[in-house]
């Protein structure tokens, strides 16, 4: 189980907890939805690809995973890794909690631990590698944020 802890109080950038162990940062850009998520001391950038086109995690050139927003009404996401598709589904229009589908099986979740926190806990399948998990946290984290800026 992963542990996804806010670096700052109002930061959107995160710290990724396995067991006692720092194995992640995700830093979140304050221009666009893109970002740099640091996995073992490797850097991998994410980002959109456009106003409205898929987002990617890529390392050093090479697209490792590609994800569609099928609708803009929706909190889903489709993702595409190793040949491989999931779905990254919310599971309420007003929970902060997320689902992580093969298919239709549940194989993760992303929930937070509380209404008024940032603090996550990241359910994941372990034959997922962690900058594929790290990615998705991201996701999360990314659609959080457009919430936040809604309300405010």
């Amino acid at each position: 189980m992963l542990k996804a802890i806010p670096k700052r109080w109002f930061s959107w950038d995160f710290t990724i907890i396995e067991g006692s162990q720092q194995v992640a940062d995700i830093d979140v850009s304050w221009w666009r939805e893109r970002g740099l998520l640091t996995v073992h001391g490797i850097d991998y950038m994410v980002y959109r690809e456009g106003l409205m086109g898929a987002f990617i995690l890529e390392l050093d050139g090479t697209v490792l995973a590609r994800t569609e927003k099928p609708s803009a009404f929706h909190r889903t996401f489709l993702i595409e890794h190793e040949n491989k598709q999931y779905t990254l589904r919310a599971m309420s229009a007003f929970r902060r909690a997320f689902l992580l589908l093969d298919g239709s099986r549940k194989i993760g979740s992303i929930s937070t631990r509380g209404f008024f926190t940032r603090r996550a806990t990241v359910e994941s399948p372990e034959e997922l590698p962690l900058p594929a998990k790290v990615f998705i946290i991201w996701l999360a984290v990314i659609l959080w944020k457009r919430d936040s800026d809604f309300a405010a």
